[in-house]
């Protein structure tokens, strides 16, 4: 697949068929992950994969919870953000029975060294990659944000992510089963801060 074309043809997909996809194309995607730029090339990521349906159901209801419980917190302090902000995770899958990874055979956790300050670009950089791998090798992702709250949650040892990382995000991946329209586009957004206008 052209790279301009897989980039626009790319969507967030929020509903999956319980297919599993072959090893070989995971670890496909992973192998993409792992090509991403990092700041002096540190290849801060590490990836923490959950394939079994009750691990994956079991994850998202707990962070489901914790999002809930911080976000419980946060209304006090800022109600119409919060307010706003939850909305938006209602859209996402709050009413459904897998809240956080939309019923995806595979869930990728990607973490990071919790004292590097660029980790967040560098696993930015790499969940990209792995979402147009997977794309241009007939697989469907999203990105979840959320997922940065399993620290929260009473069975994150089941990670077994040492106390040295943070889970920056996750990937949830599998086969589509819906075919999303693409979201509007804000244009603009491009200043050209050196450019002479014509005379």
């Amino acid at each position: 697949m052209d790279s301009l074309e897989c980039i626009q043809s790319r969507r967030a997909v929020r509903h999956y068929l319980p297919q599993m996809p072959d090893d070989e194309l995971i670890e496909k995607i992973l192998a993409a992950g792992r090509l991403a730029p990092s700041a002096m090339n540190r290849q801060p990521w590490r990836f923490y994969i959950a394939t079994h349906s009750d691990t994956i159901s079991a994850f998202s209801k707990a962070i489901s919870s914790a999002v809930l419980h911080e976000y419980t917190k946060k209304v006090l302090h800022h109600p119409i953000k919060t307010m706003r902000e939850l909305m938006h995770a209602g859209k996402v899958g709050f009413d459904t029975g897998d809240p956080v990874f939309h019923g995806a055979p595979v869930v990728i956790f990607i973490t990071s060294p919790a004292d590097n300050e660029w980790a967040g670009l560098d696993t930015g950089m790499c969940a990209q990659n792995m979402m147009l791998a997977a794309h241009s090798l007939g697989l469907a992702t999203c990105p979840i944000g959320m997922a940065k709250y399993v620290g929260l949650t009473d069975i994150y040892h089941r990670l077994e992510v040492p106390e040295t990382e943070k889970v920056e995000l996750a990937i949830s991946l599998g086969y589509s089963a819906e075919t999303p329209k693409m979201p509007k586009r804000t244009g603009g957004r491009a200043v050209f801060i050196d450019r002479m206008e014509c005379c």
